[in-house]
């Protein structure tokens, strides 16, 4: 799905486009294939009900088991540090919300991951 048909079906997504400008590339996140599956890829699905409000603030989140979901900067930052081009497979362990993921999946090959056990 492009972009554009993603902005006029999801009513989060001027803040998702918010986030990615003044968090992300305004703090010095490049990669347009980050940059890319930020805007793609809904925030607030991973977070729960009470705090879908603050999906795309600048802030950690808690995701429960004393756990949270980075904030988008460190979540960008991350990923572009690993220069990925598009062919790679990854498995990623210990994903939490499962958001890292999900971003992955929109910009390598294959993205795997391994669920955190719920106590």
């Amino acid at each position: 799905m492009r972009i554009s048909e993603i902005a006029n079906l999801d009513p989060h997504f001027p803040e998702r486009r918010q986030m990615v400008q003044s968090q992300l590339r305004a703090r010095g996140i490049r990669d347009e294939r980050v940059l890319e599956a930020m805007l793609r890829i809904p925030r607030q699905e991973f977070v729960s009900a009470e705090f879908e409000s603050q999906a795309y603030a600048d802030h950690p989140i808690p995701i429960g088991e004393n756990q949270t979901i980075s904030q988008p900067f460190i979540v960008a930052v991350s990923l572009q540090a690993l220069s990925l081009q598009g062919g790679e497979s990854v498995l990623e362990v210990g994903t939490g919300s499962g958001y890292q993921t999900a971003l992955l999946a929109v910009t390598v090959l294959m993205a795997c991951q391994s669920l955190r056990l719920m106590t």
